[in-house]
């Protein structure tokens, strides 16, 4: 579907989104994700469900239909590319590239992002350890578990961060953790959750539950 703007396709996407965590979303899920208001988000949705990329549910709320969801799915694809090679090209760091695969994922040449695609050796994760969909929307599953849940004494390798925030990717880059680091826990601590790990590069340190909540894990054991 060629015919969004750019601000349709912004909310398209944040109700992609919003939905991972909930099967319809609301007016005031949209409009607190945006920070702007529920009237605007109305007017919206409305423009938006005449244009056959929504299903409304009385009672219920939003959902992405088929066409929907395919748009949404042809955005994230876009915006993980561009922060791939923002990173893996251009050596940006993972905490500046998100505001600039926001400008780029409304480019609309799928021959620009085919090219794209194959110049990168087609990638199946973003810097930030999320699925990057291919061509025909498919999005290649990981195990992974959140960090807090693994075991006293196993080791994984980060693969995925939840939270794309500024302050999160300083704080990890501060701490030497990245997408692949390996990560043994050596202690639990009851008083407040905090865990003591162990990296890769040799280096002891504790780190609050809050931020081992924001990290996701795969097993050394899985391929």
């Amino acid at each position: 579907m060629d015919n969004l703007s750019t601000t349709e396709e912004n909310y398209i996407k944040t109700i992609y989104h919003l939905q991972q965590t909930d099967s319809t979303v609301s007016t005031n899920d949209v409009a607190a994700k945006l920070n702007t208001k529920a009237a605007s988000v109305t007017d919206m949705l409305k423009r938006l469900n005449t244009k056959q990329v929504l299903n409304y549910e009385k009672y219920k709320g939003f959902s992405l239909s088929n066409e929907g969801e395919k748009v949404a799915l042809g955005i994230v694809r876009k915006h993980r590319l561009w922060e791939y090679f923002l990173v893996e090209k251009l050596q940006f760091g993972w905490d500046e590239v998100h505001a600039i695969a926001e400008e780029l994922e409304h480019i609309t040449s799928k021959l620009l992002i085919e090219r794209l695609d194959n110049f990168l050796g087609n990638p199946k994760f973003d810097p930030h350890g999320d699925p990057i969909p291919d061509s025909n929307g498919k999005i290649q599953v990981q195990p992974q578990i959140n960090l807090v849940d693994m075991p006293i004494g196993e080791t994984a390798k980060v693969s995925a961060v939840g939270s794309q925030s500024t302050e999160l990717l300083e704080l990890l880059t501060h701490k030497n953790i990245a997408i692949g680091t390996s990560i043994t826990i050596k202690k639990k601590f009851s008083f407040d959750n905090s865990l003591e790990i162990e990296t890769n590069s040799g280096q002891t340190f504790t780190i609050s539950r809050e931020l081992a909540l924001a990290l996701f894990v795969t097993k050394k054991s899985q391929p």
